[in-house]
This record gives structure tokens, C-alpha cells and sequence, in this order.
């Protein structure tokens, strides 16, 4: 298209040139003069002289000659056109169109990777948020697990201390009403010297089987009266088998016993 285009430029420069030259030269219209010769003049005399030849009488032409055609300008020679010129200017249109598609495509890039670039560290920044969401609250959890634990642990300990306290209040309880029939029976067996006054205190230990029965009664302190000493001895023996204890693990196989005469 370019190619074609820049040959009919150049062809109607030429025609332009060649019809101007052609109007410039045209031929001029001939003109006609005629010439007269002015009346001869009376003869003067004068001194003889030698006669000379006339000269010739110059021969008129009655038809003048035309003017000298003026010169014609040199018509200027048409410019070959460059075969090539089409295909360089083809080119140096593509290499602007292409010069601006690199731009466009470059500008393009710069903003996708600045789009790129902007969504990475958006995403770094929510990663960054959440991670320490998390460790805040894996830290809450663990400190409330901490304090569950604590909690739990502590209510363990005051259960097992309450029971314990519970328990040994009841071990105790009933090691007390183990004792308080051992002595009960034992003491209905006693038989009081006459003339017992006050109220010393005898203790014996006893040693037992498991079914009650008595193998051995040692005086450990004496009350001071020999015969009530002998009188509690005496019961102990006479007891045998003595009450067994309503929760196996209370029985001992050596109990230390207290007697007084007014209990």
C-alpha cells in the first residue's frame, strides 16, 4: 500500500512538470511590419571628386525575422523512486509499533508486578496477623489450662485432704469405739477392791489374735493399789475373745489399755 502509493505521488509530479514546461514554450504568433524608404533629397553642388563606387544598397527584407526563442529551463529529471523506501519505511513503522507495544507490555509488567508485590506482602502481613492471633491464643489456652490444672490439682489435694481428714476422723472414731467396747467388757469383769476411794488410773497392754483371743496382759503403770491392779488383770483375762473392730484394717495385735475405776 505504501509502495503504491509513494509511485502515484512521484507520477503526478512528473505530469505537473511536463505541462508546465509545454505552456511555457509555446510558440509565438508571427507579426508582420512593413518599411518604407524616406524621399531622396535635392542635389547639392559641389567640388568634383573623384567618383567611388556606391556602395550596394543594403537589400531589405519586408518579412522581419522572429526573436530568438527564449531557452527553455532544463526540465528537471524525475526522481527514480527507491524500490526500497516502501519496505524501510515498513519497517521503521514497525519498528514503532513495536517500540510501543515493549512499552505497553513493560508497563503492563511493572504493574503486575507491582500488583504482585502489594498482594505478597498484603499476604505476609495477614499470614504475620494470624500466626500471632495464634500464638496469642495458643498462650491464653495454655495459661488457662495452667490455671485448670492448678485448679483441678488444688481441688484434688483439698478432696484428698478432706477425706483423708475425713478418714482418719472416722478411723479415729471408730479405733475409739473399738478401744471404748474393749474396755466396756473388760470392765464389767472387774471386781473392785473394798474401800477403792479415788480414781487411779492402770494401764495394760494387751496382746490379742485376730479372733479376740487374749494371749498376754503386761501391767505397764501401775495405779498404786496392788489389789485393783490384780482386780483389772484379772478382767482382761476373763474377757477373752474381746470385741473385734467393724472394719478389719482397725484391729491391733498389741492395744495399749486404760482403766480407771470411776470411767
Amino acid at each position: 500500500m505504501a509502495f503504491a502509493l509513494a509511485i502515484a505521488v512521484h507520477a503526478a509530479f512528473i505530469a505537473v512538470l511536463v505541462f508546465s514546461v509545454r505552456w511555457q514554450n509555446a510558440p509565438p504568433e508571427t507579426v508582420t511590419a512593413e518599411l518604407y524608404a524616406p524621399p531622396a533629397k535635392a542635389p547639392v553642388q559641389e567640388a568634383p571628386v573623384a567618383p567611388t563606387e556606391p556602395a550596394p544598397a543594403a537589400k531589405l527584407d519586408p518579412t522581419p525575422e522572429p526573436p530568438p526563442k527564449p531557452m527553455a529551463k532544463p526540465e528537471p529529471k524525475a526522481e527514480k523512486p527507491d524500490p526500497h523506501a516502501a519496505e524501510i519505511a515498513l519497517k521503521a513503522k514497525q519498528e514503532e509499533e513495536r517500540k510501543k507495544r515493549d512499552a505497553i507490555e513493560r508497563e503492563k509488567q511493572e504493574r503486575e508486578k507491582k500488583s504482585a508485590e502489594k498482594k505478597k506482602n498484603d499476604e505476609q502481613k495477614r499470614l504475620a496477623e494470624i500466626r500471632e492471633r495464634q500464638l496469642r491464643e495458643a498462650e491464653a489456652l495454655r495459661v488457662q489450662a495452667e490455671r485448670e490444672k492448678a485448679e483441678r490439682e488444688k481441688a484434688a489435694r483439698d478432696a484428698r485432704q478432706t477425706a483423708a481428714a475425713a478418714e482418719t476422723a472416722a478411723r479415729s472414731r471408730a479405733e475409739a469405739d473399738y478401744i471404748r467396747r474393749i474396755q466396756s467388757k473388760v470392765k464389767g469383769n472387774v471386781i473392785l477392791p473394798p474401800e477403792m476411794a479415788g480414781s487411779p488410773e492402770a494401764i495394760f497392754e494387751v496382746v490379742q489374735l485376730p479372733t479376740g483371743e487374749i494371749i498376754d496382759a503386761v501391767l505397764k503403770k501401775s495405779s498404786g493399789v496392788r489389789a485393783y491392779d490384780d482386780a483389772v488383770q484379772r478382767a482382761i483375762v476373763k474377757s477373752s475373745p474381746l470385741p473385734r473392730p467393724d472394719r478389719p484394717e482397725l484391729f491391733q495385735r498389741a492395744l495399749t489399755l486404760v482403766f480407771r475405776p470411776q470411767d
